[in-house]
């Protein structure tokens, strides 16, 4: 086994499983963590959901407590970006020009907010989210009412904020490219679905439009300009358009770069020694053959394994089923599967929108007129993803009719069962 200096870059959820991970496979030569952030590794999900809603403390943020990491020996350097990489001296230079030699090296430097060049997004009030001290800034503001919030962005995140905003009794539109909200990730139909949970509550949707510009009153933002020449008034506004990769550090090391940075199932980059793993990595997925990106936890967790696996050597790949989950208002939603292989295809139904849970499945042709799962989603049914996942990874040959019966329990379609 390599003994020697294992360096992760990144601060995320990725990073600190890999950091976990090597330890418990049994490597005990020595761990550097680089955070950029002032504060230990912690999980983001929450801090559009529960920590933002008020649901769950500080402590239930960390990947591991503050005391594992001196525990187990692994040199954690928070506020400590990396500044550039040398791939052929082992190399990685901080901001503060000192160099840290590597035997491997991990890149897990995950995203950033997307910017759009709006006029008067410098104004007080105005926001972007990721961070912890985003959602600590944004629950402050949000958690008295009366406010109220434009939300730019109809993916889930923006859903999300909009449904904390409504939770604490603030007035919220939300503006966005599409006809309907996450339209890109779930489809119309189940779009439409989440649309209406939200109008329930009383959000206004404005769609399509784009946010031109945004007015303010003494240094603060007072309304939201769109394209059509509403003028919306607001005293938060959120802009919640995606995020990019962050490949600034992999770009100093000339790691081929394609979205994220390219690996192989193994995490693997085009520089010997060098991993990549969590929302900046493009990894070659084995089940279809295609490289994806993927900006969700479990993808992150599961990576930061994969990647420090291969770090020591083993035959590790990352070949799990993408899995993702929101909360908005009452609606507990997981999803399972390959959005990519799923687009343009309109998903079979176990129940009806109209019922407190319901399961949607998305086909792809098999044999003989069979279908094969490639991606399931469930609204408040609990514990039926681990078949979900079963059913895609086996490639098992299905019969929709069975598939949407609620009278045939989703086990009895597994082989085995």
């Amino acid at each position: 086994m390599d003994t020697g200096q294992m360096l992760i870059a990144g601060g995320g959820l990725a990073g600190a499983t890999a950091a976990k991970t090597l330890r418990a496979e049994g490597f005990a030569g020595p761990i550097t963590l680089l955070a950029a952030e002032e504060r230990i590794p912690y999980l983001r999900p929450p801090l559009s959901k529960d920590f933002l809603l008020g649901k769950a403390e500080e402590d239930a943020v960390p990947v591991v407590p503050a005391e594992w990491y001196g525990a187990n020996d692994v040199e954690l350097l928070t506020g400590t970006p990396a500044a550039g990489v040398r791939p052929r001296d082992h190399e990685v230079e901080l901001t503060d020009g000192r160099t840290i030699q590597y035997s491997k090296l991990l890149l897990a430097t995950g995203a950033k907010p997307r910017s759009i060049p709006l006029p008067g997004s410098e104004l007080d009030g105005v926001m972007t989210f990721r961070t912890f001290d985003d959602s600590l800034r944004l629950r402050d503001q949000l958690r008295d009412g009366g406010s109220r919030v434009v939300m730019v962005g109809s993916g889930w995140i923006g859903m999300e904020l909009a449904a904390a905003a409504r939770t604490y009794g603030n007035q919220v539109t939300l503006i966005g490219l599409e006809d309907v909200p996450l339209g890109a990730a779930v489809g119309p139909e189940l779009g439409n679905f989440f649309k209406r949970v939200h109008e329930g509550q009383g959000t206004r949707f404005l769609l399509p439009a784009s946010a031109k510009a945004i007015q303010g009153n003494g240094g603060h933002a007072s309304a939201v300009v769109t394209d059509t020449g509403e003028v919306l008034p607001a005293d938060i506004v959120v802009i919640a358009v995606g995020v990019v990769p962050g490949t600034a550090l992999a770009a100093t090391a000339g790691l081929r770069l394609e979205n994220g940075i390219l690996v192989d199932p193994g995490l693997r980059t085009s520089a010997p020694d060098i991993f990549a793993a969590g929302d900046v990595a493009n990894a070659l997925h084995p089940f279809t053959g295609r490289h994806h990106r993927s900006e969700h936890w479990s993808n992150a967790l599961n990576g930061g394994k994969v990647a420090a696996k291969s770090m020591l050597g083993q035959d590790a790949v990352l070949d799990m089923v993408p899995y993702f989950y929101t909360d908005q208002f009452s609606v507990g939603m997981e999803y399972s599967g390959y959005p990519s292989l799923a687009t343009g295809t309109a998903p079979v139904l176990r129940g009806s929108l109209d019922d407190e849970g319901f399961l949607a499945f998305w086909l792809r042709g098999g044999r003989n007129g069979s279908s094969r799962l490639v991606a399931g989603l469930s609204v408040n049914v609990p514990r039926v993803h681990k078949t979900i996942k079963s059913l895609i990874a086996g490639k098992v040959e299905l019969d929709p009719a069975q598939l949407t019966d609620p009278g045939v329990p989703l086990q009895e379609l597994l082989p085995s069962a």
